[in-house]
Formats: structure tokens, sequence, C-alpha cells
């Protein structure tokens, strides 16, 4: 049964994107940040198959959260940053919501979610980002304070001053390379970074496109501006496509990649890339860290973000986006990297 409940998950996670209907023109007050409470089930084991089991690849397994909210807006959870000490996080939803709160621990393990909130994006004029047609938000950077997101269909970037007006702060909209209007509508910019301030891409915002495919059936990405701003390309391999990014503390690059298709389900794959190797016109791939398939404890992985533990482990946190759907799940995930 199980199986099944999530085989029929795996069919909702493309198709409903395309079938969110826009909002009303009249949402145009934008509400305060608002407290909701946030349920959490303990995941204790990440392969069903093999309980006992904690090693998956390069990483282990920490534990996990099954989350649940009554408030109407949680869910679809896109994009994803978890502060320095992992103890807080602030995600988006791809409804244009803020949904930011704290991360409890016991012995290492998340066990919880507290203090948690969650506001509507507010736009340039005041007006919400939903009420403006902006609604599907699936990519978030943290530059010292300063937000970037990422917004599919209308292929936009847009920026937030988090650190003087927090979950209140305005849009402003960010240039974008013209090179954006060829993207798929529904496969825009799923991964957004912040080049290292010590480093040749110092400056530049780093953009890669779910499945926005070169004429080799690469993936596209682009560097905005920097000192050497333009495109590049991540290999695509065996039809996944890529859901967010994050910089590692030592500096590399880490993408989330999903897979899907009707008659096998979903899969997610972590793969590392060399940041020193993203320069434009290069055609980037690397290794695969860890992948797994519904015989996993995963649904629908597309927020990635990475932290340093007390301890020094660099440690990694992944948020599932359940399509506002009853038959998948909003699910937290975090894991050691064993082999950095």
């Amino acid at each position: 049964m199980t199986f099944l409940v999530r085989g029929l998950a795996a069919v909702c996670i493309l198709l409903f994107p395309l079938l969110v209907a826009a909002p009303s023109q009249s949402q145009s007050a934008p509400e305060p940040p608002a407290r909701i409470e946030i349920f959490s089930k303990l995941i204790d084991s990440f392969e069903s198959r093999d309980p006992a089991r904690r090693r998956f690849g390069a990483l282990e397994f920490r534990g996990g959260l099954q989350l649940a909210s009554p408030h109407k807006e949680f869910g679809g959870l896109s994009g994803l940053r978890v502060s320095a000490d992992g103890t807080n996080f602030l995600a988006l939803s791809d409804k244009a919501h803020w949904i930011r709160g704290r991360i409890d621990y016991r012995g290492g393990k998340p066990v919880g979610i507290s203090n948690a909130e969650i506001a509507p994006m507010i736009g340039p004029d005041g007006r919400t980002l939903e009420a403006r047609g902006w609604f599907d938000t699936e990519s978030l950077a943290d530059d010292g304070g300063t937000l970037y997101v990422g917004i599919e269909r209308v292929h936009q970037i847009v920026k937030f001053d988090y650190a003087k007006f927090g979950l209140l702060a305005r849009a402003q909209i960010v240039p974008r390379p013209p090179e954006f209007a060829k993207l798929p509508l529904n496969r825009g910019i799923e991964c957004l970074s912040v080049a290292p301030k010590q480093g040749p891409l110092a400056g530049t915002l780093i953009a890669i496109s779910e499945r926005g495919l070169d004429a080799a059936g690469n993936i596209r990405g682009f560097l905005i501006g920097g000192k050497t701003p333009g495109e590049f390309t991540v290999k695509r391999i065996g039809e996944f496509d890529i859901t967010d990014c994050t910089l590692l503390p030592d500096g590399s690059f880490l993408i989330l990649e999903r897979f899907f298709t009707w008659r096998q389900g979903v899969a997610m794959r972590l793969r590392r890339l060399q940041l020193s190797a993203m320069v434009p016109g290069a055609l980037l791939d690397g290794p695969v860290l860890m992948e797994a398939d519904l015989g996993y404890e995963i649904d629908n992985m597309e927020g990635l973000s990475a932290h340093r533990a007390a301890n020094g482990d660099i440690v990694l946190t992944l948020v599932s986006d359940d399509n506002f759907s009853a038959i998948q799940r909003t699910i937290l995930l975090q894991f050691t990297l064993v082999d950095p």
C-alpha cells in the first residue's frame, strides 16, 4: 500500500504545478507574519527495507521529520536555507510564502520544529507576489541577509533586504540575462547561490535551471554579475532535473536532482560540482554522493542547505515539496557528509 500511495504521489509531482490556477487579483493587501504550529513525526530510518542502515554513499543519515500544519498556506516547500549553526531555517513555498522557524534537536537528530512563522512575499509595489501572478517561487539564496528568490514561469529573480526588514521586506527586481526568455515555462531557475566573497566569482549570483537544455541536451546555468558573467552547462545524466543547490563550507558546490517517469516513479540524487570550474562556456560534471528511489524515505525533494555542526560535521538538510497534495508529504531529512 505504501508504494501505491507513493506512486500516486509521484504522478502529482509534475502535474500539479501545471494545474495551479492564477491567484485572484483581489489579494492586494499583504498579511503580517503569523505564528503557526508545525507538527512533526520522526523518521528514524531512511531505507524501509533495511531500517538499521545509516550509510548511503558519501552520506550518513542523521534523522528526519514528516511535517504538517493546519495553516492553509503551509506546504509546497521549494527552497531552503539553514543558519550557519543549524538552529534556524528559512524556507519558501512555491505559492510565494516565507516559512521560518527553529529546528529542535536531541542528540544531534532533528526532533521537531518550533517558533514557526509564515508570511506572504511582498512585491515592489506592496502587493503580494502571489497577487501579481509571480507565485511559482522555486529557489532561494542568502548573501549575508540579502535574499535572492527565483521565480519560474515569469523567469524573474528578485531580492529582499531581509537583514533590515525581515519577512516584511519588499522585493526588488534583479536584472536578468536576456537568455532567461528561452527557458521552458515550468522548467526555469531552481538553483540559486551566491559565490563566496573570496574567489574569482566574487559578486556573482549563480543560477541553474531545472531543465532548460542546450542543443546538446545539457542543463543551462548562468553567472549573473561579477567579473565573468555568462552561461555554462551542467551535464544531464539519466533524465534527472536540478531542483536546488548549495555551497559547502569547503567551497565546493552541491546540486540536488530529481528523476521522474510514470513507470519508475520518483528518485533523488546529490552530485558535487567544482566551483573553480564554473566559468562561461564550461560543461560541469561531478561525482554522485547519494541516490535514492521510492524504497527510501523521500518525496518530491526540492530544497537543499548545508551547515557545519558544533562538532565540525558538515550537515545537509533537504526538504520536499508536497504540491499541497493530500497524497504527498512534506519531509525534512538531515545527513552528515562523511566523505567531504
